[in-house]
């Protein structure tokens, strides 16, 4: 996009005001005329008082036009400040909404901190963009405009010199402005990295402090810091030669401007006023041009940002609704698989040719080595992908000609990373649920065998967690996540690792918890502990992104596929004390 899109771009999206905005910028006008009557009638009066005449008429007019600009100079300062602060506001929570519908792959490839940055910084860009613009570029432009005649004419060859001085700031502008176009892109692409960086340290400061990595993190980051300076200076002294060639032309200006009006003047063809208005459209020109210069100047420096934040407002959606998309109804939760296949891009990873059916009420387990395509399979069932042939169906319905919401509110999740927020316990066992109330995220809680340790943290259900739920220990983190998809009360149930975190003692009460929530309810599981797999109705194993066996537990530990071998090598966890009450129910 070119500098004048995204300046066309950016002002484009104040048309949710467009009225304030049109007298804003009529105001803006007004005071532009304002700044260019001043020196005019400056000069009137200084002639009147050299012929000896009387000013007091053109003061009184001065003073009247003064005091008009300074009125319409509060206005324009205080409503554009309020609308430049709203439509800021806007655009954050635009780019925020549109953030979190962005693909888990986006996210993966940018880096959280290079995300948030190009949010911050480019709404930033846009309130001073706005700001600017309202305040003094409308100004500056129509004093411009309006100076071209008063100058003209005034005196034609004087107005030349003022001519010759805004030709040489274009040529300057656009001369510097080509020379740091690449420079300032690598500045950009720095900057993010070094944000990028600061989000990955930032977000893994365990591990740094674990391992002792502070010196190695801090001198890696400064190897970035040191890449983003070498990539700044040069466009610093561009910018800075700029400054120093627009001082030099506007001297320049002002003594030519004096030197041809003594000239002028000795022959009788100018008078002393019109040479006091004439410097005063010049230092009123060398003004406008400089505030001009260094916002398209701050425009391009800043263009990269504006692009960072308007390719993620357009980056397309990882999953599209189709157009006649309709509400998922309120399902019994059967799910059926219909030679269902998908591929990352780039890559033959995936699954394949995945057909299943799980009826209502049932349990079905996903099982097979690291990258085999459990999570991906049931990823699809949630529509974070999109499978490239055949389709899913829930009680009948395509979930592709469904809307997202409707879909994800029929399913419950319990993650193996729980997913928690820097907010309070309550708060978080209500994610799914914002209108429960205290008493139902107790319940919810209790079934999850995690109430007694919330009632002995500060505050109880309103004990704030910290960030991912750094103030809980691993087993109470995991209980909170699956009392959140207990309280969604959601007819399918995927359960990813669920008790992963636990000791085979708190595993066993949290198993008596799932049972009954797994009642009436369809349930996924991927799990390597026997004790979360054992009674499963259906086992599912996987590998290399294809089911190469299905059937109970007893039926495949004692066959000789890949299930069995996994079971002999080892290939799940086995707490003794859980496992041998549920391998004995599921013999």
């Amino acid at each position: 996009m070119s500098l004048f899109g995204l300046y066309a771009r950016a002002l484009a999206m104040l048309k949710a005001e467009r009225s304030l905005g049109l007298l804003l910028a009529v105001a803006s006008v007004a005071i532009g005329f304002v700044q260019l009557a001043e020196p005019i009638l400056f000069g009137r009066v200084v002639d009147a008082l050299t012929r000896g005449e009387g000013a007091f008429p053109t003061i009184a007019l001065w003073a009247a036009i003064g005091l008009f600009g300074i009125l319409a100079s509060v206005a324009v300062a205080v409503f554009a400040d309020r609308l430049a602060h709203r439509r800021r506001l806007a655009a954050l929570a635009e780019a925020f909404e549109r953030a979190m519908t962005l693909p888990q792959g986006y996210h993966a490839e940018q880096g959280s901190g290079a995300v948030i940055r190009s949010i911050v910084r480019g709404t930033d860009v846009l309130f001073w963009l706005w700001l600017s613009a309202m305040r003094e570029q409308i100004t500056a432009v129509a004093g411009i405009v309006l100076l071209v005649p008063a100058a003209i004419g005034m005196d034609l060859r004087m107005a030349a010199i003022l001519a010759l001085l805004a030709a040489a700031y274009v040529v300057m502008n656009r001369i510097v402005m080509t020379k740091t176009r690449a420079g300032q892109m690598n500045v950009e692409r720095y900057n993010a990295a070094v944000f990028s960086r600061v989000g990955d340290v930032i977000g893994n400061v365990t591990v740094v402090q674990s391992f002792v990595r502070f010196k190695a993190e801090s001198d890696a980051m400064r190897v970035v810091m040191s890449d983003l300076l070498a990539a700044q200076y040069p466009v610093l002294t561009w910018w800075g030669l700029l400054t120093v060639l627009q001082r030099a032309a506007a001297t320049i200006t002002m003594v030519a401007v004096f030197a041809v009006g003594a000239l002028l003047a000795g022959r009788g063809e100018l008078t002393v006023g019109e040479i006091v208005s004439f410097v005063g459209f010049a230092n009123l020109l060398i003004a406008k041009l400089d505030q001009i210069s260094g916002f398209v100047s701050a425009i391009h420096r800043n263009g990269p940002t504006l692009r960072s934040y308007f390719a993620l407002l357009d980056e397309p959606d990882g999953i599209a609704e189709a157009p006649d998309a309709q509400p998922l109804p309120r399902v019994n939760g059967e799910v059926c698989y219909e030679a269902v296949s998908f591929r990352f891009p780039g890559t033959a990873q995936g699954v394949h040719d995945i057909t299943l059916k799980a009826p209502a009420g049932r349990t079905v387990a996903l099982v097979g080595p690291t990258g085999s395509g459990k999570s991906t399979t049931l990823s699809l069932l949630m529509r974070l992908r999109a499978p490239d042939a055949g389709r899913i169906l829930i009680d009948g319905h395509d979930i592709a000609g469904v809307t997202l919401a409707s879909l994800r509110h029929e399913i419950a999740v319990v993650f193996q990373d729980a997913g928690l927020f820097n907010r309070s316990i309550g708060d978080n066992i209500a994610i799914g649920r914002p209108d429960a109330t205290l008493a139902d995220v107790e319940k919810a809680a209790r079934l999850a065998e995690a109430h007694d340790f919330i009632m002995q943290k500060p505050d109880g259900y309103g004990f704030v967690i910290g960030e991912r739920g750094a103030a809980l220990s691993g087993g109470e983190r995991q209980r909170i996540a699956i009392a959140r998809a207990i309280l969604k009360d959601a007819p399918i149930l995927i359960l990813d690792e669920a008790t992963s975190a636990l000791d085979a003692e708190t595993e066993a009460r949290i198993k008596r918890a799932l049972d009954r929530l797994r009642k009436g309810r369809t349930t996924f599981i991927i799990a390597h502990r026997l004790s979360t797999v054992a009674d499963a109705d259906e086992i599912l194993v996987l590998d290399q992104g294809r089911i190469v066996e299905r059937g109970r537990f007893r039926t495949l530990a004692e066959g000789n596929g890949l299930f069995a071998r996994m079971v002999a090598e080892g290939g799940f966890t086995i707490p003794t004390a859980a496992d041998e009450t549920y391998l004995g129910q599921a013999s």
